[in-house]
């Protein structure tokens, strides 16, 4: 059985803006890097057996001074990446509204198997997701970090309880918040989610 730590990045530029990231990068903000540091404190004694991240900026630098305080080097994954939203990367929810209206509609109905113009599906992100955290699960670890994205975070959740992609959102994707999972021959099981205390003192409102 493997426990994995799955942390969602520190707070982005484009967070603060409220702009859809997906595969682009934005650079963490200054509440983000509060954020990362007191991440690193927090789990500065953890017993991880390795460190994995989403190879985007915003993870690695979320990564690397947790890999620093463990002694761990940062392993880059592109299976760990935030969905691919295409079109609409870069762009706010007004924009997509205004300028893809149909594709805006498919994406706010939560159509499972609907590809975002020059991105993925749900389904096509479930699977992603759940082939890596079930191949690094493979290697026999017993904890694993991981550093990942908000789209990720929500595939695992709703894999590990069994929810369809249609189901709206009721948990939590807090930046730098702590979520964990055990993986046990292709057995999920939802642990202790969407942690943030640890962010109390970094900035005023940690999600």
């Amino acid at each position: 059985m493997t426990h994995f730590l799955l942390i969602r990045h520190g707070e982005t530029e484009w967070n603060r803006a409220q702009r859809i990231q997906g595969q682009r990068e934005s650079e963490l903000s200054p509440a983000g890097l509060a954020q990362v540091a007191a991440l690193a404190a927090h789990l500065s004694n953890v017993a991880a057996d390795a460190l994995v991240s989403s190879d985007l900026g915003r993870t690695m630098r979320t990564a690397a001074p947790l890999g620093r305080r463990l002694g761990l080097a940062v392993e880059a994954s592109s299976a760990l990446r935030e969905r691919a939203f295409g079109v609409f990367e870069g762009l706010t929810t007004d924009q997509i509204k205004h300028s893809f209206p149909a594709a805006y509609a498919s994406w706010k109905a939560r159509d499972p198997d609907f590809v975002i113009p020059g991105g993925e599906s749900l389904v096509g992100l479930r699977m992603r997701v759940k082939a890596a955290l079930e191949s690094i699960a493979g290697r026999g670890q017993k904890q694993v970090i991981v550093v990942t994205h908000g789209g990720v975070l929500d595939a695992a959740y709703r894999i590990a309880e069994g929810i369809d992609d249609r189901a709206p959102r009721a948990w939590v994707l807090a930046n730098a918040g702590i979520n964990r999972i055990e993986i046990d021959a292709g057995r999920w099981r939802l642990g202790a989610w969407g942690e943030v205390a640890h962010l109390a003192g970094a900035v005023d409102d940690p999600v």
